[in-house]
Formats: structure tokens, sequence, C-alpha cells
């Protein structure tokens, strides 16, 4: 048993017909599919913004201290919100049509959760930072919420990447399924954690030309785990024990919620139409992969992956999502009339305990109204990027250390965040990247603003390095990425024992990014690098 696999884990409101046995620290007495699934709400523009003309919108989104019920049998618990609401609203955008956000901290100085005051970033700052990154979007430097550019309530105090208080972003890109989130440095794990997560949305034409299933009957699902103390708050460790020589509180390595969470609700169930319908699902753990299936067998229809279309539609019966993966898919219940469908997790021996089930389908037996949209075969017309273009390779391991206090650090190409650049690609230049990973478990690697492509995977032995440790790249040798990882990416899983590789087109925009391991518990410590594109 991996070090990964150890982590598995596997005072209540009372009404009628609520069982007075619930305890919200022990899953095993949590009721299940007894809430309906919540539909995020979707951001409104806010006034009084001068916007540089009449098509520009402007949003003001406040992070605020807010009471929340994850199930029907729960106390309220004290979360963190975008505008007070967990998941937050759901930005939803026109391609190419500016907008501007104003993100708000209207947080309490007291953080919910144990801050490890040892980590880089939470040594000498105040203890509630945020800064709020949209994870997958195209935008300049300064609007990346880049984790340095950290402020606190009222902006008092900055980090000093902090160069601006409203946000723009252009939307230059494809219609994809984006999501903004907490990037504060040594404490993302946390903020994200306590629900600072919510949907950006981008929408183009060609979707609108693709007959998908729209409106009611697109869902998105935002899945997270989480554990909880009896009096129903949320519970994060401080790791006080074992060991006793560690900093208190001290980061975990690894932490595994023991119940699941699906657009702010345990286990929730939601009632569909017996047609097709369009989910864009989103693992948003911090450290929880996902192997999702069907308990019927049914396929799903992938249409998506995180930045945008495939080329052409998949039809597959599971999926891997590691932190921070989105897929696109269509669920057609058609053929389900009066029947329970439950969406199941299969990672990590997850079959048959709480972790297995995710949420359930409850298909009835009448249309609302015709379904006439479609399963597309053919997408997005996709070129892929010539391999021979690329102007460098770079290998970059995964491995780890050990810290001055015993604890083990995990490192990217053996460095650290204060360590000096060392990734510097050029604008307008492609390049390839190989993760040689040498942990014995996955690691999802993500790259702020661009998007790139899988090329495939190989398991390396020593003669795959040269002298200089630089990896003997042969595409032909590589087993070719899955089938539902085929499409523009911005995470990728770096398999144990396996060097992946990717390639991507460094354009429009140069300056201060980050690449880092989402795994947030590793982010925060220390696996994260700065990444400089220069002109």
């Amino acid at each position: 048993m991996n070090e990964y696999m150890r982590y598995y884990p596997g005072k209540p409101e009372y009404c009628e017909d609520v069982d007075n046995k619930v305890d919200p620290s022990d899953p095993s007495t949590i009721p299940k599919f007894v809430d309906p699934l919540p539909i995020p709400d979707i951001a409104r523009p806010s006034r009084g913004y001068p916007a540089a003309n009449d098509k520009e919108l402007y949003y003001e989104i406040a992070m605020m201290e807010a009471k929340h019920r994850f199930h029907r049998n729960f106390p309220l618990t004290t979360v963190w919100g975008y505008n007070g609401t967990y998941p937050g609203p759901t930005l939803e955008v026109a391609k190419d049509v500016r907008i501007k956000v104003k993100w708000k901290n209207m947080l309490p100085k007291k953080h919910l959760l144990p801050v490890d005051h040892t980590l880089h970033g939470a040594m000498d700052t105040p203890d509630v930072r945020t800064v709020t990154h949209v994870h997958g979007a195209n935008v300049a430097a300064d609007s990346d919420g880049h984790p340095e550019a950290w402020f606190t309530k009222g902006n008092e105090f900055v980090g000093h990447k902090y160069t601006r208080e409203v946000y723009e972003y252009t939307n230059h890109q494809a219609g994809a399924t984006l999501w903004y989130h907490d990037h504060a440095m040594g404490i993302t794990r946390l903020n994200v954690y306590s629900g600072l997560a919510g949907f950006y949305i981008i929408r183009d034409f060609l979707e609108k030309r693709l007959n998908l299933p729209e409106g009611p009957f697109e869902i998105p699902i935002l899945i997270q785990d989480k554990a909880f103390k009896e009096d129903g708050s949320l519970f994060y460790p401080d790791n006080a024990i074992p060991p006793v020589d560690n900093p208190v509180p001290s980061t975990p390595s690894f932490f595994l919620g023991n119940t699941i969470v699906v657009n702010g609700k345990l286990w929730p169930y939601l009632k569909v139409e017996p047609r097709k319908y369009r989910f864009r699902i989103l693992n948003g753990s911090n450290l929880r992969a996902y192997e999702l299936k069907l308990s019927n067998g049914e396929v799903f229809h992938q249409i998506g992956t995180d930045l945008g279309f495939l080329h052409h539609s998949v039809d597959i019966e599971s999926f891997i999502m590691e932190p921070a993966e989105r897929i696109d898919v269509i669920i057609d219940f058609s053929a389900y009339k009066g029947k329970e469908i439950i969406l199941e997790n299969t990672a990590g021996g997850a079959e048959g305990t709480d972790m297995g089930v995710i949420m359930k389908f409850k298909v009835g037996e009448e249309l609302s109204c015709p379904d006439n949209s479609t399963v597309p075969k053919e997408l997005m017309p996709f070129h892929k990027l010539e391999p021979s273009l690329a102007v460098k390779e770079r290998t970059l391991v995964l491995d780890e250390m050990t810290d001055h206090y015993g604890r083990v650090m995990h490192m990217l190409n053996y460095r650290m965040w204060s360590d000096p650049a060392t990734e510097k690609p050029k604008l307008d230049t492609i390049e390839i990247w190989h993760f040689v990973n040498k942990f014995g478990f996955p690691h999802p690697v993500h790259l702020h603003l661009v998007h790139f492509e899988v090329l495939g995977r190989k398991v390396f032995t020593e003669r795959d390095f040269d002298k200089n440790g630089d990896y003997k790249f042969d595409l032909r040798s590589l087993t070719p990425p899955l089938d539902y990882e085929t499409g523009p990416k911005d995470v990728v899983r770096a398999d144990p024992g396996q060097v992946t590789s990717i390639i991507m087109h460094f354009k429009e925009h140069c300056g201060d990014y980050v690449w880092h391991c989402h795994i947030l518990e590793h982010e925060d410590y220390d696996m994260m690098r700065p990444l400089v594109v220069e002109k």
C-alpha cells in the first residue's frame, strides 16, 4: 500500500422525518440521495463602473463568510463563498466579449481552517488573503491571479505582485468550461476547501450551431470531497499528532474527505426527463481523483475536454478526472423512463464504499417538450501542433525532498517556489515539455495561460535519458493519449513511473505566470514554479 492509498479515509437540524442519529463526522449515518442537486446562479453584471464602451460588462464579486446547508439533516455550516454562495455564481460570457471583474475580499481576519505559517507566503503575512484565478483563461499576466498578487479585506495589505484592483478578461478563446478559484500563496488548499470556487463558461458560435442540449438540459457538476466535525463544521487536519516534533498547524501531504459534495450538496439527486442532457463536469477536489461511470452501463458521449470541443465525439464507458480537470459529456436518458441511475466512482478502491457513489439520476416518464438535440459526430475542426516546429524541449522531474522538520516536500525539477525562474519560453514559440514522475501516484500538472495537447506517455528507464538527464524524445515510442484526453487541455495527469509529454504554443501574452501540481496540498508546499513568458 503506497503513501497515496493510505490517506483514503474513509448536531443535526431536527425535522419530523430526520433520523436523530445522523452524525456529520460519520458518513455511514448520512442518508444519500435525499437532497435535490442545486444549480449555481448565473452572475449578473453590476452597475456603476465606467466601462470603456456599452458592450463591456462589469462585475463585482465579493468573497464572504456565509452559512450553508450541505445536507437536509445537517445544521448550517460556516463556509466562504463568492457572493456568499457555495459554489459561487457562474460567470457565463461570450467569446471575444471583454468583461471586467472586481474581486472583493470581505472575509473575516481569522481563517476558518488551520494555517501553517512555515509555508512560502504564509510566514509573515496575514492569515486571510485571497486572489482569484480564472483557471484556463487566456489572459494578461496582471489579471491571471498570480499567487503573490493577494490582497486582504479592503485591500489593506497586498502582495508584491498586486498591481490592479479590477481584472480584465478578453475571453479570446474557444467556448469551454473554465472555473475560478482562490490562488493565494500558501493557503490555496484552505481557501478552496472553504468554498471559494465557481464555474466560468465561455460560449461561442460553434456551440450554437451544434444543436446540443441547452437551457435546463445543460447542467454544471462540481464534485468535491469534504469531511465534517460532529457539529457539522468543516474538518481539516492541523496534524498536531503525529509527529509531535512538527510545527502545529502543519500542512498534510495528503488529505481526502470522507463525503462527496456535488454543487454544494452531499450525494444529491437530479430529476431528469427521458432525453439527452449535457453535463459540464469539474473535479474541484484538493487531492481526490475520480473514475466515473454510470451504474446501468450507459455510455457518456464525450464532446469536450478542459478547454473546448473534441474533433469528433467519443463514446466512453468511464473516465478518470484528476483535480481541476473538466469534461463535457452528453448522457441520453431516453431509454430509461422511470429508472434510477447512479453516477459511480471506482477510483482508489472506492467501489462499495461511501466514496463509490457521487449522485443519483431519477428519470421521469414524460417530456416537457420534444428533444431535438443531437450528439454531433464532428465538433471542432482540430489542427494539431506539429512537434517538429518546437523550438525547445524541457525535461521536468516530479520528485520529493525532506525539509528541516523532516516533512516531505513535493518538488518540480528539484526546485522550490523561491528559486529563480527556469521555465522562460519566448512569445510566439512552440515548446514540448516532458514530465518525469518519480512518485508512486499520479500528479495533475496545470500550466497557466496556455492550452496544450497531450502527445502521449511512456514508462521510463535510465536508458531514456542522456548524460545531462534530458529525455530522449521519440514520438513513435509513446502510448497515445486516452480517447477522452485528445482535445485542448490545461491539466494533464502525469502517471507514476512514466514520462508524460505535452506540446503548446505560447502566444498573445507575456509576463509572470505559474505552473504547478493541482493537488492543492502539494501546490502550497512546494510544487509550484514561476512561468515567465518573455518577448
